[in-house]
């Protein structure tokens, strides 16, 4: 079910907004209350099933989003049919930042977990930027962000062997607050995050389980050692 508030509410915290990251996000942050006075598209909020897409790669970029809670996976699809996930995004990231630009977007963004998401037209985000000169500064930063994370895909997790790709993802994957935790998701999304089959990737999670480099506490949440883990990635 998709609720409408507006802008101001959810930056004010008064549509019962306390945990959205659009108050919070300092992309938002610097908004000052004229501001508001130029600004009547509402914010949609939806939460979104794991499987279900959010949006397609080629579809046109009227919208921007961000993260309430859950993940993400951006999706690229190559010639031969396959699929590479190329970059996760999780609480009060931004996705679809192409938008700003009117380009259509990029990847295919699919939710791995239940995820809540903020929805906003990138054109209030556009002009509020070419007047904002906080907001302006912040969307940059924002591309740089969504850069270098793709250059860590590509450099830590495209490279070395199963082992190593395997200890640097479950090294990025731990939770805000909990550093020696994360979340795992089903093996095929693993075996795409990494560039390696499915079957290697299980093989090589029931090895770290086995060496208790990772241990189960409840369903796909495990402690992890960071210690070995940090020599595994670093071989």
């Amino acid at each position: 079910m998709v609720k409408t508030v507006t802008l101001r509410d959810a930056w004010s915290g008064e549509a019962d907004c306390r945990n959205c990251s659009l108050r919070t996000s300092v992309l938002f942050a610097g908004l000052q209350e004229r501001d508001f006075e130029r600004i009547h598209d509402p914010i949609d909020q939806f939460t979104l099933k794991p499987g279900h897409a959010l949006y397609h790669a080629g579809d046109t970029g009227e919208f921007m989003f961000t993260v309430r809670s859950g993940a993400c996976k951006l999706i690229q699809y190559l010639p031969d049919g396959s699929q590479r996930i190329v970059r996760l995004v999780r609480t009060s990231d931004v996705l679809g930042l192409e938008a700003i630009l009117g380009d259509c977007y990029q990847h295919e963004a699919v939710a791995l977990q239940v995820t809540e998401v903020c929805r906003f037209p990138a054109r209030m985000v556009r002009d509020l930027g070419t007047e904002n000169p906080t907001l302006h500064r912040e969307l940059m930063a924002r591309w740089q962000r969504a850069l270098s994370e793709a250059d860590a895909w590509l450099t830590q997790l495209s490279t070395g062997s199963a082992r190593q790709r395997v200890a640097r993802l479950l090294l990025r994957l731990v939770r805000e607050g909990a550093p020696d935790e994360c979340h795992l998701f089903g093996r095929e999304d693993l075996g795409a995050m990494l560039g390696v089959t499915t079957e290697t990737t299980s093989r090589t999670i029931a090895e770290f389980k086995r060496r208790r480099l990772l241990v189960e506490t409840k369903p796909n949440l495990f402690v992890l050692d960071l210690p070995n883990l940090r020599r595994i990635a670093e071989e």
